[in-house]
């Protein structure tokens, strides 16, 4: 928890700013410790520490807006940083569309700021973490003499936050991160030298999966072994859960309200029109209990609730803050997305391959763009070639191209093996008809 100094030095600060000029400003303190454990083969790599302790400001002057930034917690020191910041503040462009949110969109609960802080974290030793990240590789360190190096690290954190602001706003937050990850890099034909990753992560320690995360790392690089391009074609693609956010990321790109605002947005105009398959309901849930990405409120103090992002392929939501409101003169929603949730299917990322004579297996994407205003997309890709409802051939080098709204328009199938340590809860998901380019 923030403590009751930092606390009381917020609310000083704050009304030092009215005061001094501004009239109106929000103040945040965040503290926290992060710590990383990285052991490579039979050596310890890297061991890392830091610690933050941040008060931001933001600033509403004489029609002018201005953010700013500092670890200095001493009060006479801040007032002068504040007076400097202000007088900054007045240098800068005026901004009509700059202000504090609605007071009655404020979250005003009282439900309890810590639900996603687990104390576990206060007890474990430096030790216990060198061992995760020890543990994980020597699970598959000299297992196959293919292996060239495994590496496995380990890394926990904790962040506290407290928001204030003039419109009357005040609110906290503590959460803690656990992960547990693993990259194997093997000798492949020639120079060829394939390579995998594996992790967890939890915000609780005890649901963070703390074996075979080194195993599924070594299981993933021996399957890569013998990669090499296929003939180009349009075939059905299968995109395992883990990758599914590179296609998922343009599309909430494109609805926040900064892409909406400036035209830079392939979705603008779309609101309640279809952009993907019936088959896609995609929903932000950001009360979901002991959930990464849950929030009572966003960055600026408003409340959050379950928002209907697309609703059997209508889009029905816009992430759009107070600022970017202003600019496209509508209603405000909220800022991002908290936790974003796909209705499952039946099927997991197996029933999914197997339902398919031909297509390919994506397993990971490997650089490329996409255009925001068009929605037009490029992506290398790695995987497998699906015959007769199996992987066969290890791929690489390929590209997959296309369309977003095309992309999601020819979704089949959502899985139902959402992956659950993160904030986007993606399935496996089956498209039908995408291009991709080799030989």
């Amino acid at each position: 928890m923030i403590s009751k100094e930092y606390k009381n030095l917020a609310h000083q600060l704050l009304s030092f700013a009215k005061k001094n000029g501004c009239s109106a400003a929000r103040i945040s303190v965040v503290t926290g410790t992060e710590r990383s454990f990285e052991y490579r083969n039979t050596q310890l790599e890297t061991l890392q520490q830091s610690a933050q302790n941040q008060l931001t400001l933001a600033l509403f002057v004489d029609g002018r807006y201005g953010t700013f930034s500092t670890n200095r917690m001493e009060i006479n020191e801040l007032k002068k940083f504040i007076t400097n910041a202000i007088d900054s503040t007045r240098c800068l462009a005026e901004d009509a569309h700059r202000s504090l949110p609605e007071p009655e969109r404020y979250y005003k609960g009282n439900d309890a700021p810590d639900s996603g802080y687990d104390k576990q974290i206060e007890l474990l030793q430096p030790d216990d973490r060198l061992q995760m990240a020890r543990a994980t590789v020597e699970e598959v360190y000299q297992t196959d003499k293919r292996i060239i190096s495994v590496t496995g690290s380990y890394g926990d954190s904790e962040e506290h936050s407290y928001l204030i602001d003039s419109n009357g706003f005040e609110g906290e937050k503590a959460q803690t991160t656990f992960t547990l990850s693993a990259e194997v890099s093997l000798k492949g034909n020639g120079n060829a030298r394939p390579e995998s990753w594996w992790y967890d992560a939890s915000l609780f320690w005890e649901q963070l999966q703390k074996e075979g995360v080194g195993k599924k790392a070594l299981e993933r690089a021996l399957s890569k072994l013998g990669q090499e391009k296929i003939k180009s074609g349009t075939y059905p693609m299968v995109v395992d859960r883990m990758n599914v956010g590179r296609l998922l990321s343009p599309m909430i790109t494109a609805m926040s309200g900064n892409a909406l605002a400036q035209k830079d947005s392939f979705l603008l105009d779309k609101m309640g029109q279809k952009i993907a398959c019936h088959c896609l309901t995609l929903t932000d849930e950001p009360h979901l209990p002991m959930t990464q990405g849950s929030r009572l409120f966003d960055s600026e103090g408003v409340a959050t609730r379950t928002r209907a992002v697309i609703e059997k392929g209508v889009l029905k939501t816009f992430f759009i803050d107070t600022y970017n409101a202003s600019r496209l003169k509508t209603e405000p929603t909220i800022g991002s997305a908290s936790v974003l949730t796909f209705r499952p299917g039946d099927k997991d990322l197996q029933g999914l391959i197997a339902q398919l004579k031909k297509g390919i297996l994506v397993t990971g994407f490997n650089g490329g763009n996409s255009n925001s205003a068009t929605g037009d997309f490029s992506f290398g890709v790695e995987g497998f070639l699906i015959e007769n409802g199996q992987p066969v051939k290890p791929i690489s080098e390929m590209n997959v191209t296309g369309n977003m709204l095309t992309l999601w328009a020819s979704l089949v199938e959502t899985g139902n093996d959402a992956r659950t340590g993160s904030s986007w809860r993606t399935p496996s998901l089956l498209f039908d008809s995408v291009n991709f380019s080799g030989l």
